[in-house]
């Protein structure tokens, strides 16, 4: 929930805010079935209907992708719009080394021996001028002790089986997306970002100065497209 930390006053203007870690990941719950796209798009069609949110605008970057077209594909009308991006969409499966290494690997047992800290704070590292508060990064650190860091992994391995099924469905979703990348993230390349704009019947393409956190690094201008796109600009693609 943090990752939204600087960009949520600015959103907060224009709507009421409903933010939430998807089970496996910070501090929620999860379990193994929903560690996976499809699983988790119904997941969270499940959060609007339980929050009350009748025809919600959702953002969802990073694995909110893959979870938020699944989620569009299989409820048409459910979900006013999207907002995704740096998430891995394109088959085949195109993302840098330290993904690949995750999504290639036999099982999961070799990661199993790193310190899942370490590991956090490694993929902290792709952050290119934000710098988190103490307080948010051991939000994050502390989110993925024990196995927990291990077992959200599941949802990258997921890819391979799962986003064949996703690639065909894109061209049917009827839901505007804007699509909102980094156009020099090191871990979800940017192809990913144009094999969403090639297939996707109502979509708009942004791209911004960061790598793979472009919601932090570049939050002023991502809320500033955001809320764009609430105000009128999702009509209009």
């Amino acid at each position: 929930m943090f990752a939204f930390d600087q960009i949520w006053e600015p959103l907060a203007e224009h709507a009421h805010l409903v933010a939430i870690d998807l089970p496996g990941y910070g501090h929620s719950e999860g379990r193994e079935d929903v560690l996976a796209p499809r699983a988790m798009g119904e997941f969270l069609i499940r959060v609007a209907d339980e929050f009350g949110l009748e025809n919600p605008h959702a953002v969802g970057p990073d694995i909110g992708t893959a979870t938020l077209l699944f989620a569009a594909a299989l409820h048409p009308g459910r979900l006013r719009s999207l907002v995704v991006g740096n998430g891995t969409a394109a088959v085949p499966v195109q993302v840098g080394s330290v993904l690949k290494d995750v999504v290639d690997a036999p099982s999961l047992e070799a990661f199993r021996e790193a310190d899942p800290r370490e590991s956090v704070n490694g993929v902290l590292g792709f952050l290119e001028h934000y710098e988190l508060p103490d307080s948010v990064r051991e939000d994050y650190l502390s989110g993925y002790e024990g196995d927990r860091f291990v077992q959200s992994l599941r949802f990258v391995r997921a890819y391979p089986e799962e986003l064949p099924v996703l690639s065909e469905l894109l061209p049917k979703i009827e839901t505007p997306v804007l699509i909102i990348a980094g156009d020099h993230d090191p871990g979800v390349l940017p192809v990913n970002a144009e094999y969403l704009h090639e297939r996707l019947a109502t979509n708009k393409l942004d791209w911004l100065d960061a790598g793979h956190f472009v919601y932090e690094d570049r939050a002023e201008e991502y809320a500033a497209l955001v809320t764009d796109w609430w105000n009128g600009g999702y009509g209009q693609v």
